[in-house]
């Protein structure tokens, strides 16, 4: 996929106190490549003090570095106003100083996974992200992010400089006309011997394994990966009526004893192929294994054992079927989020005969009394 033909063209980078990384990837990129890829914006992801170094190393409208690489080689049509650097923010909406504790990881994360799934619900919009700049954490992050958005547009790239020049605070392209630097001990160099190159990350794309709603809503870093998991590893269910839960691969999702025992049945219909291939509906139901399943979960004396034989005491109707399929959801959304999907309770079949189940197969769900 050519992604020098997208109508917009992102380069998103992570900086932390060298914003040399944009104007360098920026060179690499639209420069020195015998295919030429010029972004239409750049955006800029950093911390409080990143974001004040970039603005004025970068854009200042004398001696900004971005405008002075434009000016140099003809780079037309890349916006990169001050708005398009974006300091990662606290939980009191401040800038944040630097990444330095694990809440600030957090922060960091579900800042920089939000930008990238903004940018990549964008089908006219090609991007690319580097992870050259910045902490560990956040090329980390940056990197994670686009491996479960990315499209096959998008690509992932560090930006390698050769000694001395890669920590040089004054080297931040090589220029159109060669000049004369000093490094730290005051050594001279040549600009001329200068040599800036991309190496493009090959990355796993997981976003079509990802349920919709983690494409669509704003839904926190941790949560993703977890869905992500899932769609990786085949999910197993485990019931452990003893202890009153289920286990949803290694999350443990406590259940009150009615719903666990709807569930309990429905599980073992699935495994044992009751009913229409494991699903059940009104017809053909009776609350006969339900009661024993709840006695031994709650025992014989129990009122919850008492009050869902009265509500039984006719059958099985659909408004039980339906809401038992609610509340059971409900719960597993709770506790799993975005990985509830393959262990909730589904329904299928005509309006006049639905009938109710587990989607996962038969093998992979185990009952311990």
């Amino acid at each position: 996929m050519n992604a020098a033909a997208f109508p917009r063209r992102i380069l998103l980078a992570v900086t932390g106190l060298t914003p040399q990384i944009v104007t360098e990837t920026l060179f690499a990129l639209a420069v020195a490549r015998s295919d030429p890829w010029l972004p239409t914006e750049i955006r800029l992801i950093t911390t409080a003090e990143g974001a004040e170094r970039a603005r004025l190393a970068l854009l200042d409208p004398k001696a900004g570095q971005f405008h002075a690489l434009c000016r140099e080689y003809g780079l037309s049509g890349v916006a990169f106003p001050p708005e398009n650097i974006l300091a990662i923010r606290d939980a009191g909406g401040q800038p944040l100083a630097d990444i330095r504790t694990p809440e600030d990881n957090t922060l960091a994360a579900d800042a920089l996974l939000a930008a990238v799934r903004e940018l990549c619900a964008d089908p006219d919009c090609a991007l690319h992200v580097s992870i050259a700049g910045g902490r560990k954490t956040m090329g980390f992050f940056l990197g994670y992010a686009l491996s479960l958005f990315g499209r096959p547009q998008d690509r992932l790239s560090h930006v390698l400089v050769n000694d001395p020049f890669e920590s040089l605070p004054d080297f931040f392209y090589p220029p159109a006309e060669p000049r004369l630097l000093h490094d730290r001990n005051g050594r001279p160099v040549h600009t001329s011997d200068a040599r800036v190159m991309l190496a493009e990350i090959p990355f796993v794309r997981l976003r079509e394994g990802l349920p919709r709603e983690a494409l669509e809503h704003a839904t926190p870093f941790a949560s993703i990966v977890a869905a992500a998991q899932t769609a990786v590893d085949p999910p197993t269910l485990r019931i452990d009526l003893r202890a009153r839960c289920i286990w949803c691969g290694d999350k443990k999702v406590d259940l009150p004893p009615a719903l666990l025992a709807w569930y309990a049945w429905l599980a073992e219909c699935r495994k044992t192929g009751q009913g229409e291939q494991g699903f059940v509906g009104v017809r053909g139901s009776t609350p006969n294994r339900l009661l024993e399943i709840l006695q031994h979960i709650v025992g014989r004396h129990d009122s919850t054992l008492e009050e869902f034989r009265k509500r039984v005491a006719d059958g099985l109707d659909a408004g039980l079927f339906q809401e038992r399929r609610t509340r059971i959801n409900r719960r597993l959304e709770a506790a799993l989020s975005l990985a509830a999907g393959d262990y909730k309770v589904i329904s299928r079949g005509p309006r006049n005969r639905v009938l109710y189940g587990l989607a996962l197969p038969p093998e992979r769900i185990e009952t311990q009394p």
